[in-house]
């Protein structure tokens, strides 16, 4: 019975030690959220400061939520990989929501040798594109309608069905921005990193437990402040 007491003591603090939160680690999950979304900011804003080349106004205005995951990794020997990080913030009244952290992967298949960062953008552009990123894994194309969205003055000409998907989809490789379909890519939450800088998981976030923005960590602001000097409601 001592023995037994003992045990369960031992695993208790083991518990413990496993779910504390040491100072040097919160600093270091804070300092990995301001990089994310320092990135995205600034491959969000080099976008839109392109001539006749960035996202249509328009679309930034009807969007509901924008996903940026700068410098994705796109590396291949025969059997290719995606990988790479980012930020979601959802509109709210006068701006943009807290930057929600996601992963992005994939795969390819191919004669390909070489590796390649690309930023890529998503505007989501409905509800149900929003439902599919409260999933542990949402992949594109798979339950929301994916399209290459249009560049600059594209606008004009797109059809119908192009603007009436749930996600528009955008890439930006060696300085060139295309609207770029990305079916069979997965997004994931990274919870790791929610929880540490907000106490609370991605769905949580994006389903409205808003936080202001002074009470946001400095280190995320410029995400949001960035959205909100091209598209505000």
């Amino acid at each position: 019975m001592q023995r037994a007491t003992k045990i369960g003591i031992g695993l208790t603090l083991l518990i413990a030690l496993l779910v504390t939160v040491t100072p040097a680690q919160k600093s270091s999950r804070l300092a990995d959220a301001e990089r994310h979304s320092r990135e995205a900011a600034e491959a969000f804003t080099q976008i839109m400061n392109v001539p006749d080349k960035a996202m249509p106004k328009e679309l930034l205005d009807k969007a509901e939520a924008i996903a940026v995951f700068p410098d994705v990794l796109k590396a291949a020997f025969i059997v290719g990989g995606r990988g790479g990080q980012g930020v979601v913030s959802r509109r709210i009244r006068g701006g943009w929501s807290e930057p929600v952290f996601f992963n992005i992967g994939g795969g390819s298949f191919g004669a390909q040798i070489g590796a390649t960062k690309t930023d890529y953008v998503l505007l989501i552009m409905n509800q149900d594109g929003i439902n599919g990123l409260l999933k542990d894994k949402f992949e594109l194309g798979a339950e929301v309608g994916v399209a290459a969205g249009p560049v600059g003055r594209e606008l004009a000409a797109s059809t119908n069905p192009r603007l009436d998907a749930g996600i528009l989809s955008y890439s930006r490789s060696k300085g060139i921005f295309v609207g770029a379909a990305l079916k069979g890519a997965v997004i994931s939450p990274d919870n790791n990193l929610n929880q540490a800088v907000y106490k609370a998981k991605a769905d949580e976030l994006l389903k409205g437990k808003l936080i202001p923005l002074a009470q946001m960590p400095a280190q995320v602001r410029i995400f949001p402040r960035t959205l909100t000097r091209y598209s505000v409601r």
